[in-house]
């Protein structure tokens, strides 16, 4: 396996290659990890998430899964990296996590099989797919505002290559401590059967990315929480919560709201009957 990351180094984007402790640059130049400013590992032309996936999450929800994958589109301003800060808008509340890992595709794919999909697929990194619930009254067709914001889309921190995605577990913290743990194998679909569907009718570019799904335990988060994403080979995604400076403007558009599927969105179902409580303001 190799691993690549894209960095901010003496002002250019450069991808750097990872030995170790250091970044090592084409030219010749090294870096520490903790001295680099990273940028998303890939530079997509589209960001494709798959709804419900992991089996942990489709029991804590109650529901039954189509026969096929359904997906939602976040746009590529949603972009984000690690080390970055995600930003919950003020006036709403309902901002989750979503541990996941990411597909990135490397080479032009369009109607292929799914044993043909490791041949289009450059690697792996890590993702979280982050849910601005507020906003799911009116855009729960969608997902756009929920799951497409700006930074609502941190991936990294690097790309690897040649990551067998079988038999991996996925663990999300939130202050160090663990929210969210999964495997890999309790996907119904796995990576090359969703680079695969999607194909049939999208044309995937290279660096592309595919999300995959998140475990069961998705829940808010607070300005000031650190949240990691950690999955075996793919290293951890580290990012912070801030508040963000301004309230969603109220003369135009709908407005977050806070309704029963909103709070048993972001609370992972039956809440009220649960003892749990709401986030804090």
């Amino acid at each position: 396996m190799t691993e690549y990351r894209r960095i901010l180094l003496d002002g250019a984007v450069v991808e750097v290659e990872k030995h170790g402790d250091e970044l090592h640059a084409p030219d010749g130049r090294r870096i520490t990890l903790d001295g680099a400013v990273h940028l998303p590992p890939t530079e997509p032309s589209k960001i494709i998430a798959v709804h419900l996936n992991h089996r942990s999450r489709v029991d804590e929800f109650q529901v039954t899964l189509p026969p096929a994958p359904t997906y939602f589109h976040k746009p590529t301003s949603a972009l984000n990296a690690h080390g970055g800060a995600v930003v919950r808008p003020e006036g709403c509340r309902w901002l989750n996590y979503e541990g996941e890992v990411a597909i990135v595709i490397g080479r032009t794919c369009r109607n292929i099989a799914p044993d043909e999909a490791a041949d289009h697929i450059r690697g792996y990194t890590i993702a979280n797919d982050y849910g601005l619930h507020d906003f799911r009254d009116t855009d729960a067709g969608s997902m756009l505002r929920v799951k497409g914001s700006d930074t609502l889309c941190p991936l990294g921190p690097g790309l690897v290559t040649d990551w067998d995605f079988h038999g991996r577990t996925l663990i999300t913290r939130v202050n160090g401590e663990i929210k969210q743990q999964g495997s890999t194998d309790e996907m119904t679909w796995d990576m090359h059967y969703l680079v695969a569907d999607i194909a049939r009718t999208i044309t995937l570019f290279p660096g592309d990315v595919l999300l995959s799904g998140t475990p069961a335990n998705s829940r808010p988060v607070q300005p000031g929480d650190v949240v990691e994403v950690e999955v075996d080979g793919l290293g951890v995604l580290r990012n912070h919560i801030v508040g963000g400076p301004t309230k969603i403007r109220a003369d135009v558009g709908a407005q977050p709201t806070e309704s029963e599927e909103v709070r048993s969105t972001a609370l992972g179902g039956d809440w009220e009957f649960r003892g749990i409580r709401p986030p804090r303001r």
